[in-house]
């Protein structure tokens, strides 16, 4: 028998009755401690977000470090794997010389220094990436599959090497009075164009008027060793008379007094200390390009020659002025314009290869003289007359011993790359050539004991000890095929 629905609805409302007494103590307890334990889970939830938040960010942050830090690693060392390619290069000239010297003998002429550097890019670009591999390949008509060990996997370097010998070395300030006259003189001819006049007619920084001479004068009294001040006047030069004892302008300056030096300059930026040297002199005589460091006149390492072979036009024509003062290239904004646009295309034309032959080509040249003389005449340029053409040819060179090598390592990475910057700076004057077996100190004194003889234990391992020790030092003091570094610095 079924029960009706209203009996159903009133047993519904008897269990829906309100709780009363324990029953309801318990109920209000029951929802106290879930509602605590919502919150408790709530706020651990919140906790562990946090925390998890803060250790993603934290391993993040280690992670790019030491991403950076590998990447970093690995394109430091392929700079260094560049510089030590330039120094290979640079050492095989004169290999690369002795090859083409029977097609100058046919011509009763010296062959010139080849000036291998201007073309690492494309020299050494099988060990570069495959871009440049290809490139490589197909200047060379080779395949550079067939090598080993060849490219450069997971990144790629870039190389500039800079000829410092075809700039004016500073630093011959340090030397002796002849290669201070002869910095003197060419520091005069770089900066006495009267075009350059209105550089020097304008206060500097702290207030004062610094003349050419005043500019010349500091230059090479920051390097000499001596306290009396360096005469740049030409006519002075010639008698080697001082212009007095240096005056004492860097120790009254206002905000940051000094002394001078009185040593070799360490680095090109240190000229910014010298009196004069101001951001359009450095622009204008110094380095006019920071982007391109084989537009720079300066330096403050080479022999002290500059190579007429490699020099830009703009120190060429300071060298030149140096000998010559008077001549109208010297003195005629028109002349010299003349004389820079006709070293720069014939220069185009011959595509790097060396115009001059010897020193002697050169001055024949610039008297009008020669293969390149009549050149310059039919472009209106006049021909100069060098007070002493045997000086002169003393100051100038056609081979450079002393290279900037520029190279950057480039680490590609995951939406970015790695730079690494190496300047490093290589001397080649006593650089043994490739093949050439090294001197030892065994070598040199060859064998001293007598055979037969014997000696005491003692002595004897004493004496090898001394003996190895010796040798060590003098092979590490032996010339590299690869130069010596003079400078080097990592960025």
């Amino acid at each position: 028998m079924k029960r009706p629905l209203s009996s159903f609805f009133a047993r519904r409302a008897r269990v829906a009755k309100p709780l009363r007494g324990a029953a309801a103590r318990r109920a209000r307890r029951r929802r106290k401690e879930a509602g605590i334990a919502l919150v408790m889970v709530m706020g651990a939830i919140a906790i562990l977000t946090v925390m998890l938040a803060e250790f993603q960010d934290e391993t993040s942050a280690e992670l790019a470090a030491a991403t950076g830090q590998r990447d970093g690693l690995q394109a430091e060392y392929m700079a260094k794997s560049a510089v030590n390619l330039a120094r290979l290069l640079i050492a095989s000239e004169p290999t690369l010389r002795k090859a083409i010297a029977p097609l100058f003998m046919m011509m009763k002429k010296t062959p010139p220094q080849l000036p291998v550097w201007e073309f690492s890019d494309r020299l050494l670009g099988a060990f570069n990436d495959e871009e440049a591999s290809k490139d490589f390949a197909r200047t060379a008509g080779i395949d550079v599959s067939l090598g080993k060990n060849l490219g450069m996997p997971g990144g790629r370097w870039e190389l500039v090497i800079v000829d410092e010998d075809a700039k004016i070395n500073a630093n011959q300030g340090a030397q002796n009075i002849a290669a201070q006259m002869r910095l003197g003189r060419e520091i005069m001819g770089l900066i006495s164009p009267l075009q350059y006049s209105t550089l020097f007619e304008q206060r500097d920084g702290s207030g004062q008027f610094n003349d050419r001479l005043t500019v010349c004068q500091a230059i090479i009294d920051w390097s000499d060793p001596d306290e009396q001040g360096f005469n740049c006047d030409i006519a002075a030069m010639a008698t080697a008379q001082a212009s007095g004892i240096e005056d004492a302008w860097y120790q009254l300056l206002p905000n940051k007094p000094y002394r001078r030096k009185n040593a070799p300059y360490d680095s090109l930026e240190e000229l910014h200390m010298v009196r004069g040297i101001s951001e359009d002199f450095w622009a204008t005589f110094v380095d006019p390009e920071p982007t391109n460091p084989k537009k720079r006149v300066m330096t403050v390492w080479g022999t002290g020659q500059v190579n007429v072979n490699s020099a830009n036009a703009q120190t060429l024509l300071g060298v030149i002025c140096s000998g010559a003062p008077e001549a109208d290239i010297c003195t005629n904004a028109d002349q010299a314009a003349t004389f820079l646009a006709g070293v720069t295309m014939a220069r185009g034309v011959t595509m790097g290869a060396p115009l001059f032959g010897s020193t002697k080509d050169f001055i024949n040249a610039m008297q009008g003289k020669g293969q390149l003389g009549p050149l310059l005449a039919t472009l209106g340029m006049k021909p100069v007359a060098f007070k002493s053409p045997k000086d002169f040819e003393n100051s100038i060179t056609t081979e450079s011993k002393v290279f900037s090598i520029y190279a950057v390592g480039i680490k590609k990475g995951y939406r970015r790359e790695t730079r690494v910057s190496i300047h490093a700076v290589a001397d080649f004057r006593n650089a043994p050539q490739l093949g050439a077996t090294p001197t030892t100190g065994t070598q040199q004194q060859g064998t001293q004991q007598q055979p037969g003889t014997q000696q005491q234990g003692t002595t004897q391992q004493s004496t090898t000890t001394t003996s190895s020790s010796q040798d060590a030092i003098t092979a590490a003091m032996q010339p590299s095929t690869g130069g010596q570094i003079v400078y080097y610095r990592v960025e």
